[in-house]
């Protein structure tokens, strides 16, 4: 019997199991009115950030959103001159992730 905890359909896509913990597939909307995570688009968790996407500033804040949500160290691995980018959420497994991003959005 599996006693893993299930991921929310919603962000099934958007989450996957890394060696080092979870991969998690992020739209960004840079130059947002405000900073927070606003759902799911396209199969990734939609991250929407008040700066402007220069000079990496929307891709730090965006790992800030993640880091604030899930008390864990973020770094982006895909994505960095896109809005489908792709973080790794050291430690974290998917199931414990989507917990802490659904307490976020709620």
């Amino acid at each position: 019997m599996n006693t893993e905890p299930t991921v929310d359909p919603d962000y099934a896509g958007a989450v996957t199991q890394g060696s080092e913990g979870t991969l998690v597939d992020v739209w960004a909307v840079p130059g947002a009115s405000k900073t927070e995570i606003s759902g799911v688009h396209g199969g990734a968790l939609k991250i929407r950030v008040a700066v402007p996407p220069e000079g990496g500033k929307a891709n730090r804040a965006v790992a800030r959103v993640l880091s604030a949500a899930t008390g864990a160290s973020v770094e982006l691995i895909s994505g960095r001159g896109s809005r489908r980018k792709r973080f790794l959420v050291k430690g974290v497994k998917p199931a414990d992730l989507v917990r802490l991003i659904s307490r976020q959005s709620d």
